[in-house]
């Protein structure tokens, strides 16, 4: 088993994600396995720096720690370009010069929630034709149901063409996209499984498509609802108090946090103060059932600056 823990270095870290990084973790220890980390630094606009240090050192801090160096996603483009070219070699690959706006009034209005799905404006466009600026790379997905059991949320289906389109490899400025970087990226790391938000759920399936075209085996998934505001909002890392770095200066200790997003995560029976190590021996003896509702953050908790 290896899991691995891919926070992006664009703020410091808040309690979703160190909800997520030790639900990672946690399954790696008990399960005997390696925990990894691995930077996802790709969009470099937003990177801040001292973001990637600032986080690390608060997962040490909390007890969650890593088997092997941590891997930057910047000294990987390589390994992008490569896959890109295996699928350029087997015809899937096109340039589109498509702006967001034509793409917007050309494709079907999303329902909430959902992501406008690519109309396909130059799938059959002559890829040497002049363009109009910078293309990006799209891929060509099959008309196909991709399914999979997610340890968390049950059967999940999606059907690439109508509810996807042909996403973005790499972008038009440029850098490479998440899709992209975050299959090859686990194939390389040898990922067995994937812990991470609910919120990430509508992109696995084209993950795991994308993951088998390049002929390698994807992880297993499990994803867990996103902790939650007082308010019932998801976290975000201007949320005001949701901060590791926040909540150490307001007082609260490693095992506060700990043991508080343990609970929410079905890994300790009480809730209460707990080391992470403590989790990983109080869950060994408790079956493993990922929760099925948002975990909010304790009124104390909320707003220190």
């Amino acid at each position: 088993m290896r899991t691995r823990f891919a926070p992006s270095p664009t703020g410091d870290l808040h309690l979703g994600g160190a909800w997520t990084a030790l639900a990672s973790w946690v399954l790696a220890r008990r399960g005997g396995g390696a925990s990894l980390l691995r930077l996802e630094d790709i969009d470099t606009p937003r990177v801040l720096g001292g973001a990637a240090e600032r986080i690390s050192n608060d997962l040490l801090w909390l007890g969650i720690d890593w088997d092997e160096p941590p891997v930057r996603q910047s000294d990987r483009y390589g390994l992008y370009e490569q896959a890109i070219e295996r699928l350029t070699a087997a015809g899937l690959v096109y340039p589109c010069d498509c702006s967001r706006a034509e793409i917007a009034r050309a494709a079907s209005a999303p329902h909430p929630g959902e992501e406008t799905v690519y109309p396909g404006l130059c799938r059959h466009r002559d890829p040497n034709r002049p363009k109009r600026r910078p293309p990006a790379l799209r891929v060509r997905v099959p008309d196909a149901e991709v399914a999979y059991e997610d340890e968390a949320l049950g059967r999940v289906s999606q059907n690439l063409s109508r509810q996807v389109g042909d996403f973005v490899l790499r972008r038009g400025d440029g850098l490479f996209a998440y899709q992209l970087a975050v299959v090859v990226d686990d194939l390389a790391m040898g990922i067995t499984h994937v812990v991470r938000g609910a919120d990430l759920a509508s992109s696995t399936p084209r993950q795991i498509w994308l993951a088998q075209t390049l002929g390698g085996v994807p992880p297993r998934y499990a994803h867990v609802p996103l902790v939650v505001g007082r308010d019932g909002a998801r976290l975000e890392k201007r949320t005001p108090g949701c901060t590791i770095a926040a909540l150490r200066r307001a007082g609260l200790t490693a095992p506060d946090i700990v043991g508080h997003l343990a609970r929410g995560l079905g890994l300790l029976a009480e809730t209460g103060p707990a080391s992470a190590a403590e989790v990983v021996a109080a869950s060994a003896a408790r079956p493993l059932a990922w929760p099925q509702e948002p975990w909010p953050i304790p009124d104390a908790w909320s707003g220190h600056a």
